[in-house]
């Protein structure tokens, strides 16, 4: 059964029933990331879809709130209308999963960024305030219009990436800032993964603010500059100067970087073969040419981002490339997404490293004091 609440009294109230009845709740907004991890069984489906609308925008105070369903399109036109943007730069990945317009509360459940994060940051980083519900039917409010240091829980850092198992995000407050004007790239060609990542640790490095660095699966390593006109064409053509050890450079403008940028953010290069398994990894940039070679190896392909710290990676959905990637992962001190696999494989494998049991007595604990009956998308994350 499918609810679909149109205030949050509703959605407390549909939480408080559940909760009685021990009914096990599916959590989602438009239902663009539900192949993620593993699949949710469930009584009883609630989506956030009603929940619309941009709540607050206050453009000079660099914020905007907006209730958990509304899209993220309907956000970014009214920021790109006052020459704005969301920092973390969430990617749109509906080519992996198929169209479907996200929701920034799906968004922020999953805390989900954009090759941007290396500069600025994740999305967890950007929430400074948020409303939600948790298993009992109680309201929570966090944080607010204006940054300040507290001591206690960091709600908002704790619901933003819980994938919905804590609570019911009902609406978000972000810190956004000016869109740049101009974007400029240098493009590397022919790069080996380690020297690539070489290539983008001395950008990165540099005084020239990078807040980008790729290297795809055809060689090609990118490196995004973004600011003022005048200023990224000054430090581009420095920056590329300084790179020359690394071979020839291009330097291409806002219109191709734009469009380039895009296609990194949306993991568009592994879009093409739908019958593959997706992972996402993450390990200190040293590891991951490692990682890469590893998948390679088991039959699987990718590129690297944030500066060799994100690897994605496509290919066959079997437990053996799975156990290679997770392995290979684990030895590098990293931690693995399976991102999109048939349901039987998202079932069998850890889609997320077990957790040490330190760790997994916290989660525990906290998951008694915001859903003590484990209603909240139970199983999203480990076997239930």
């Amino acid at each position: 059964m499918i609810t679909t609440p149109t205030s949050e009294a509703e959605i407390a109230e549909a939480l408080r029933t559940a909760t009685a009845e021990k009914l096990p709740v599916l959590v989602q907004g438009h239902g663009s990331k539900l192949g993620m991890l593993r699949p949710v069984q469930a009584a009883r489906t609630i989506s956030t879809s009603a929940l619309t609308g941009i709540t607050l925008y206050a453009p000079k105070e660099l914020i905007i709130s907006a209730r958990a369903g509304t899209t993220l399109s309907e956000i970014e036109a009214a920021l790109a209308a006052e020459g704005q943007h969301i920092i973390a730069e969430p990617p749109d990945l509906s080519g992996l999963f198929g169209p479907s317009e996200q929701t920034i509360g799906g968004i922020v459940a999953t805390n989900l960024s954009g090759p941007r994060r290396i500069a600025w940051g994740s999305m967890r980083d950007h929430v400074i305030g948020l409303r939600a519900v948790n298993g009992q039917g109680e309201i929570l409010r966090a944080g607010g219009r204006v940054l300040k240091n507290v001591t206690g829980l960091d709600l908002c850092k704790l619901l933003t990436g819980s994938h919905g198992t804590l609570a019911i995000i009902t609406e978000v407050t972000l810190k956004i800032l000016p869109a740049p004007q101009a974007t400029g790239t240098i493009l590397l060609r022919g790069l080996s993964p380690a020297r690539a990542i070489a290539a983008m640790a001395q950008a990165l490095g540099s005084p020239f603010s990078v807040s980008g660095a790729a290297r795809l699966a055809d060689g090609k390593t990118a490196i995004r500059i973004e600011d003022f006109a005048p200023s990224v064409t000054y430090r581009c053509e420095k920056l590329a100067d300084d790179l020359a050890d690394f071979g020839t450079s291009e330097i291409i403008g806002t219109a191709e970087s734009l469009a380039l940028w895009r296609k990194i953010r949306n993991v568009e290069p592994l879009a093409a073969e739908p019958e593959e398994a997706i992972w996402r990894v993450s390990v200190a940039p040293s590891a991951g040419p490692a990682v890469l070679a590893a998948a390679e190896r088991a039959g699987a392909h990718g590129f690297l981002d944030w500066g060799g710290g994100l690897v994605w990676l496509a290919g066959p959905a079997s437990g053996q490339t799975h156990e290679a990637i997770s392995t290979v992962t684990r030895q590098a001190g990293g931690v693995w997404w399976l991102m999109r696999a048939p349901d039987p494989l998202r079932v069998a494998v850890d889609v997320i490293p077990p957790e040490p049991g330190a760790l997994s007595t916290i989660r525990r604990r906290v998951q008694d004091s915001f859903d003590p009956a484990r209603i909240l998308n139970p199983g999203r994350l480990y076997a239930a």
